[in-house]
């Protein structure tokens, strides 16, 4: 099977740095029956930045609205999915960069059951090359 690759947005939220805030944020979004496809958090400073990826990005906003939840504006990070094995990133990876399209950061990690997913952040003038090199749709 092939992997899938797909540009989805992500919305932004800036948070205290302290016990407890991620599972504030991703319980009010089980509350509100949001589903994620993908979650980041880390240290941003003093604060956290907190990088929430729906499933449905209009029901996330309106639940983080409702939660009075300060986010960003949505932007472009691409999902990817596939059947695990050596090397799967290398190859995407190997693409972006013969295009010379940098990569700024990447999350993956393995799924079990032989699967294997990521994330991965370009910068905003390479969203739509990167997004030509790899079918994303």
């Amino acid at each position: 099977m092939a992997d899938t690759i797909r540009k989805v947005s992500y919305f932004k939220v800036m948070a205290a740095n302290k016990a407890g805030e991620g599972a504030r944020l991703l319980g009010a979004l089980k509350d509100a029956g949001v589903n994620l496809l993908a979650f980041s958090g880390f240290p941003a400073g003093k604060r956290a930045q907190m990088d929430f990826i729906p499933e449905d990005g209009l029901a996330f906003q309106q639940a983080v609205r409702r939660a009075g939840i300060k986010v960003g504006t949505g932007k472009a990070v691409f999902l990817v999915q596939g059947e695990d094995r050596s090397g799967a990133l290398a190859e995407i990876l190997s693409k972006l960069a013969a295009a010379k399209v940098n990569v700024i950061a990447l999350d993956g990690v393995s799924a079990a059951a032989g699967r294997y997913g990521a994330i991965f952040w370009v910068k905003p003038k390479d969203v739509a090359k990167a997004a030509r090199l790899l079918w994303a749709v």
